[in-house]
């Protein structure tokens, strides 16, 4: 009872906000610790009723939490000494911890290197990259434009795959509506953030090699995450892409959305990305994860003991390529870009000029019928009035 009334007052709260429009947002980079040899990134979103956090880390696992609240004073805390600890567990809290209305968590696990090879199963997994055991460099931080930047390799690469490559994760804060300025061009609100996977100069280790990223979602009893697909109209902005996955996160017997991931169904091979450079997405089927969820620090710290008890675990997988994977084998980049928020995700409507294009498409032909009717009417007209009657 207690759950589903957080979740209804969640729904009012975003609702509320919906109409202000806009939110004041602010970052804090590892916040009461004055070392840059861990990172953690503190984002909030304060609406005039409530607030929305932020907390992206690379402790353990690159991770996302996401806490909705009731207040707009409520506060991230988090215990240094005992995040750093082998039991994080407690470490990371909000107060007043009874202003939380909604709590989640996006973890991303590994990354997976395949290309396709003659045999029964048609595909080649060469050892997986485990993110957990990257070493990551001090987090690039930019508080005008509200952008951060994590940037990482693999502690050991005996291959020397990333020897002049790395993998990393470039994320956005937006204060009020609008859409991302480089394609895909998503469209955000002022309750979510984007962020942008990227693997740059990594030497792949096959012939026509794609990869997969892994990542993991925590959801507290009471919510369940679902993954849909839709057809998107946005064929100005995203030419060609007209496919818009999102995994959504609602209540037990509820058509309500808590919060949501994102995305359309390509990917981009250049870091100045045109249309040429499309690479094809896919995404998996949603799976209950098995076992534990890797290391991911302040996810451990934020739900405890709960996280492998009562949370409910969701592993999703999301490759990139083509059949033959050629795109990344040329250029050796790749962009994929993903929407993280609240309440429902936001949805393209037909644009100014798909509406003039529809509108002179539809309005010449009924233009020429009518003008080319009331030429008919005025010659028939004219023809009568000059019959003259046989007296």
């Amino acid at each position: 009872m207690a759950a589903a009334a957080g979740l209804a007052l969640l729904a009012a709260l975003l609702a509320a906000a919906g109409a202000e429009r806009s939110r004041k947002v602010s970052m804090e980079y590892n916040p009461g610790w004055n070392s840059s040899s861990v990172n953690l990134l503190h984002v909030r979103a304060l609406g005039p009723e409530d607030s929305l956090h932020y907390v992206w880390s690379s402790i353990g696992a690159p991770s996302m939490l996401l806490v909705a609240t009731s207040s707009p004073s409520s506060a991230l805390r988090v215990n240094w000494t005992q995040l750093l600890s082998p039991n994080p567990a407690g470490a990371v809290w909000i107060e007043p911890p009874d202003s939380v209305v909604y709590a989640t968590a996006v973890v991303f696990t590994k990354l997976f290197e395949f290309s396709q090879a003659r045999n029964p199963s048609g595909e080649l997994f060469y050892p997986a990259y485990d993110l957990s055991e990257f070493s990551w460099d001090s987090l690039s931080l930019n508080r005008t434009a509200l952008t951060a930047e994590l940037r990482g390799a693999p502690a050991t690469d005996p291959g020397g795959a990333f020897a002049n490559g790395s993998l990393a994760f470039r994320l956005t804060a937006y204060a009020s509506p609008g859409r991302s300025g480089r394609l895909p061009r998503l469209l955000h609100s002022a309750e979510s953030s984007q962020l942008e996977f990227l693997l740059a100069g990594v030497a792949p280790r096959g012939n026509g090699s794609r990869f997969l990223l892994e990542l993991a979602t925590v959801e507290t009893p009471g919510a369940a995450r679902s993954l849909r697909s839709h057809r998107s109209i946005d064929d100005e902005y995203t030419p060609s892409i007209f496919q818009v996955l999102s995994l959504l996160a609602q209540p037990h017997n509820s058509s309500s959305v808590l919060g949501f991931l994102q995305w359309k169904a390509t990917a981009y091979g250049s870091p100045s990305p045109r249309r040429e450079d499309g690479i094809r997405c896919r995404a998996g089927g949603l799976q209950v994860a098995s076992g534990t969820l890797p290391m991911a620090s302040v996810v451990q710290a934020y739900f405890g003991e709960s996280l492998g008890s009562i949370c409910t675990i969701n592993a999703l997988n999301v490759s990139f390529g083509g059949e033959e994977g050629e795109v990344y084998q040329e250029k050796r980049y790749l962009s994929w870009s993903v929407l993280l928020g609240f309440g429902e995700p936001p949805r393209d409507t037909f644009s100014p000029l798909v509406i003039s294009i529809a509108a002179v498409a539809l309005g010449t032909p009924l233009a020429m019928l009518l003008l080319g009717s009331c030429l008919l009417l005025l010659a028939r007209r004219r023809r009568y009035s000059e019959y003259e009657p046989i007296n």
